[in-house]
C-alpha cells in the first residue's frame, strides 16, 4: 500500500541520491535540505521498505506516461481531441515526440531506483529482508519487461547503448527468477513467477513460458497485482487513463473502437475519493499464453478448452456500475459513431454483425468490468475450426482482457524508439536507434487502424480493418505471435 507523507518526503530524497547518473539530465542535482541527505537516509531501519513505496509509486507514474500514449497507437482508442498524443494515432512514431521521450525517462527512473534499494539502501537497511530484496527485483524486472514490450531498443544502464528488446526481456526474466529464488512472501512469488512467464512469451520461449504460467496458476488460480493510485497524496496518484477515458468527460478524448465498447470506460469516479487501480499481472495472462502455445503445437481441442477457462475466469472478475451520461459518441455531431444497444457491429468489411457490443449512455447507469472482461462466448469457441481462426479469436480474448492497460500496441508488433534528448545526452547512442521500424502490414494501414464506417439510420458499424486477423495472417513474421 502507499504510505503517509513522511514517507513520500523520504522516498523523494532516496529517488534524487540514486538518480543522479540516470539518463534525464534535469536529475542531476544535489537535495538543498541536509535533514534529506544520503547519511539521513542509507543505514535506518525501514529505508528499504520506505523505498519499495517509493518504487510503486515510481510505478505509478510510469503507467501514467505510457499507458493512454499507446493506447492511442492501437486500435483500442481513436483520439478525437488535441489534449493527449495526436501523432500515435496514426503510428507516425518519432524520437522527438516530448511524449515518447517521457516514458523512457519514467522507466529509467524505476530502473535506477529498484536498482538503488537493491544494492545500496536494502543492504544498508538493518531491518532488510529477503523479500524486500526478492521486490526489489521484481520492480527492476518490470522496468526491463517494460522496456522490451514498449521500446525497439533501449540503454540498460545510465549513458550505456541502446539495448534491443530482446536483451531486455531476457533480463527481466533473469531478475524475475532471482527475485522468486529470494521471495518469502506468495504474492511476490506470484508476481515474479508470472511475470517471467510474460517475459519469456514476448522472447518466443514456449516451453518456459508455460511452465512459468502453469506455476503461476498452480500458486493462486485468482491472482491480481495492480499499479496503485493514492489520489489523497499527490497528484502523481491520478490514473491518467481513467482522465482521458472518463474523467474529462464531454470532451470524449479517447473513443473505444465500437466492438470494445460494452468494456468502456474501465476506470471511472464511482469513487470520486480514489481513482481506479491499473492491473499490472492477472492470472488471466498465464492461461492466455497457454492457449496460444497450443494453438501453435496444433492442439485445437486443448486450445478451446483453455479458452472456455479463460471466459469462466473472466466470468468471476468484478464489474462496476455508474452514471456515464456525461459520456458521448458523438464528437460535435450526432451519428459520427455508434451509441445505442441497438447497434450491430462488423469486425471488418463482410464480417458477420454482432449486437450487445455498443452501451447507450443516456438511459441511466451502465455496468462495465474493471479488471478484465470479454464477448467471446462458449458458442464462438465451439465453432473454431482451424488454427488460424482459434489464434484470432484467442488474440481478441487478449484485446478485450486487457484493454486500457497498455498491451495491445505490443501484441500488434509495433514499438517506440529512444528519444531525440537520450541521443543528444548520451554518446553511446546511434543514429539508427532514432529510426522506427513499423510491420509492413501495420504501416499499410497505419492511418485507419481504428477507422470505422458507421451508418446511424441502419445502425450498422463496420470496422475498416479487423487488426486480430491481420495479426494472424502475418503471425510468422518476426513482429507478432511470439510462438508461430
Amino acid at each position: 500500500m502507499l504510505k503517509n507523507k513522511f514517507s513520500w518526503i523520504l522516498v523523494a530524497a532516496v529517488a534524487v541520491l540514486s538518480l543522479q547518473n540516470c539518463e534525464d539530465p534535469s536529475t542531476t542535482f544535489e537535495p538543498i535540505n541536509p535533514d534529506l541527505s544520503e547519511s539521513a537516509v542509507l543505514g535506518t531501519s525501514q529505508s528499504a521498505k520506505r523505498t519499495l513505496d517509493g518504487c510503486e509509486r515510481q510505478l505509478a507514474e510510469v503507467y501514467n506516461r505510457f499507458v493512454d500514449l499507446v493506447e492511442v497507437a492501437s486500435d483500442n482508442y481513436d483520439n478525437t481531441r488535441t489534449f493527449y498524443n495526436q501523432f500515435l494515432d496514426i503510428l507516425n512514431i518519432q524520437p522527438t515526440d516530448a511524449d515518447i521521450n517521457g516514458v523512457q525517462f519514467e522507466i529509467a527512473r524505476l530502473r535506477e531506483l529498484a536498482n538503488a534499494g537493491l544494492t545500496v539502501i536494502g543492504p544498508g537497511d538493518p531491518a532488510f529482508a529477503a523479500n524486500d530484496e526478492a521486490e526489489f527485483l521484481f520492480f527492476l524486472g518490470v522496468s526491463h519487461l517494460l522496456a522490451g514490450e514498449l521500446f525497439q531498443s533501449l540503454p540498460a544502464t545510465a549513458g550505456g547503448a541502446a539495448m534491443p528488446a530482446t536483451d531486455h526481456l531476457n533480463l527481466a526474466a533473469g531478475y524475475f527468477q532471482q527475485g522468486l529464488d529470494k521471495a518469502t512472501e506468495d504474492d511476490t512469488r506470484v508476481s515474479c513467477t508470472l511475470a517471467r512467464a510474460r517475459a519469456l512469451y514476448h522472447l518466443g520461449d514456449k516451453a518456459g513460458a508455460v511452465a512459468a504460467a502453469d506455476a503461476a496458476i498452480a500458486l493462486n488460480t485468482s491472482f491480481l497485482r495492480e499499479v496503485q493510485y493514492d489520489v489523497l497524496n499527490g497528484t502523481f496518484a491520478l490514473n491518467e487513463m481513467q482522465n482521458a477515458i472518463h474523467d474529462r468527460g464531454t470532451f470524449d478524448d479517447l473513443q473505444p473502437l465500437p466492438r470494445l465498447d460494452f468494456l468502456d470506460p474501465k476506470y471511472n469516479d464511482q469513487n470520486a475519493a480514489k481513482d481506479f487501480n491499473t492491473p499490472l499481472l492477472k492470472i488471466e495472462e498465464a492461461h492466455l499464453i497457454k492457449c496460444e502455445a497450443a494453438i501453435a503445437d496444433n492442439q485445437l481441442e486443448v486450445a478451446k478448452g483453455i479458452m472456455n477457462d479463460i471466459i469462466g475466469l473472466v466470468a468471476t472478475r468484478p464489474t462496476t456500475t455508474f452514471d456515464d451520461s456525461t459520456e458521448d459518441r458523438i464528437q460535435g455531431m450526432a451519428g459520427i459513431r455508434p451509441d445505442s444497444t441497438n447497434v450491430q457491429v462488423a469486425a471488418s468489411p463482410g464480417a458477420p454483425l454482432r449486437s450487445g457490443l455498443v452501451l447507450y449512455r443516456k438511459g441511466g447507469p451502465i455496468t462495465v468490468p474493471f479488471i478484465s472482461g470479454t464477448s467471446v462466448t462458449a458458442p464462438m469457441i465451439d465453432a473454431v475450426g482451424t488454427a488460424d481462426e482459434a489464434l484470432e479469436l484467442l488474440y481478441l480474448l487478449r484485446q478485450e482482457i486487457f484493454i486500457a492497460e497498455g498491451r495491445r500496441m505490443t501484441d500488434m508488433g509495433v514499438r517506440l524508439v529512444v528519444s531525440e534528448v537520450e541521443r543528444l545526452a548520451n554518446p553511446n547512442i546511434k543514429e539508427s536507434d532514432l529510426t522506427p521500424v513499423l510491420p509492413p502490414f501495420m504501416d499499410a494501414i497505419k492511418t485507419e487502424i481504428d477507422g470505422i464506417d458507421y451508418d446511424a439510420a441502419t445502425g450498422i458499424c463496420t470496422i475498416k480493418h479487423d487488426l486480430n486477423k491481420v495479426i494472424v495472417a502475418n503471425k510468422a513474421s518476426d513482429f507478432v505471435c511470439p510462438f508461430h
